[in-house]
């Protein structure tokens, strides 16, 4: 399929929405009221800090809401605004984060139900209107709405889309993408769905099996058993990685993605020689801004002497999760919550660790004087962060 023109012929249609419908100014009032905080505005005009008793907050100089997840959200609030009493789906979460979507929620904006890993479509009638949240949708999901006759609202991130474009670029050529990211994640099924042929690779590991793979040969039914599900229909590793380009999920781990297009790039050096690197392998600057904005900041926050650190956001929210990892890479006990509410009487607070099911620790605040470091990922909200500090210092005088 032409997935080019496709989705040139359906952002030329009359039911489909990318720029809002003018509510900007009101829209922007409430979000205001609902998600901003002046306790972190106070906190960044005082240098990212707050002092309180024997509770120092430092604050990452990067974190929540990006301009992508304002926008998507934004444009969340503008489409109920416009459609008073139309029928509203969203085909996934806006974004990663509970509170927001259960905002939505309130605003009577329907979900689609998801039975047995398949999105269920047959509740959507034609006239609906049917949000695309910021991680986007798959074509063959934007096929199903157009032909269903729906009003679509595209809430895409444009980082997301550029990195369909990348892909776009890898097919024409008959490259194979190359995409860093999680098979499973809505951004990556969306983009790999603009891909040709395609391969995910989770982290450098896997990366280096494919280099290797590529370099020296190797056991074919294990490499399809080890990407199962992570490739496309009929994805040959004997034949689809001698033109490889390389894209990724814009919030993975800024570091490893860069570290993966080098490896790939130095691979196809090593096996068809600097004349022809050209011909085997295609790179493009896909890494979103404020994903890296915000690992840079926690790059920086990490190298304080924290007593411990707390990390917000939405536990299936990927930009949330390389936080935390930096957090753990530097020995620092880290806790990823997603909302003030896991943070508990007696001095106990529920989290998830990295890789792990939600857990209780005991006597997670230490005694005496100490400083708590605090991010939060790019779907979670100000006013959740002024929640999180505020149950923070209140734990603290608790015991």
């Amino acid at each position: 399929m032409d997935t080019k023109a496709f989705k040139r012929s359906l952002q030329q249609s009359d039911n489909y929405h990318r720029k809002g419908f003018g509510h900007e100014a009101e829209v922007m009032e409430v979000l205001n009221t609902e998600y901003q905080s002046n306790l972190i505005q106070e906190i960044r005009n005082n240098h990212y800090r707050l002092e309180r008793g024997n509770v120092t907050i430092r604050l990452a100089e990067a974190f929540g809401f990006c301009w992508g997840v304002e926008r998507a959200v934004a444009m969340a609030y503008e489409t109920r605004q416009h459609f008073p009493d139309e029928r509203i789906w969203i085909t996934n979460e806006i974004i990663h984060n509970p509170s927001v979507n259960q905002r939505l929620r309130e605003m009577e904006v329907g979900f689609i139900e998801v039975n047995q890993g398949e999105k269920d479509f047959t509740k959507i009638n034609q006239g609906d209107v049917v949000i695309l949240p910021a991680f986007g949708a798959s074509v063959a999901e934007m096929q199903l709405l157009n032909n269903k006759g729906c009003t679509i609202v595209d809430t895409t991130c444009p980082w997301v889309a550029k990195v369909w474009n990348s892909v776009e670029k890898h097919k024409k050529r008959e490259y194979t993408s190359i995409i860093h990211g999680k098979y499973n994640h809505e951004e990556t099924i969306a983009t790999s769905s603009f891909a040709g042929t395609y391969l995910v690779i989770l982290n450098l590991a896997q990366a280096e099996y494919v280099s290797n793979y590529i370099l020296n040969g190797g056991d074919k039914n294990e490499f399809l058993f080890l990407f199962k599900n992570a490739y496309s229909e009929g994805f040959d590793p004997d034949q689809d990685l001698v033109q490889v380009g390389i894209a990724n999920q814009t919030t993975m781990l800024k570091s490893e993605t860069e570290q993966i297009g080098k490896l790939f790039e130095h691979t196809m050096l090593k096996k068809y020689g600097p004349a022809n690197l050209n011909d085997h392998f295609m790179s493009f600057n896909t890494i979103c801004d404020a994903t890296q904005e915000r690992q840079d900041a926690m790059f920086d926050l990490v190298k304080e002497d924290l007593s411990l650190m707390v990390v917000i956001g939405g536990y299936n929210s990927s930009n949330t999760t390389h936080l935390q990892e930096i957090a753990i890479d530097y020995k620092i006990p880290s806790y990823h919550i997603d909302s003030a509410a896991r943070i508990l009487s007696g001095n106990r607070i529920e989290h998830k660790p990295l890789g792990k099911e939600l857990e209780i620790t005991e006597n997670w605040l230490p005694a005496g004087k100490i400083k708590v470091g605090v991010t939060s990922g790019a779907s979670t909200p100000d006013k959740v962060v002024e929640e999180v500090i505020e149950k923070i210092f209140q734990a603290k005088l608790e015991y």
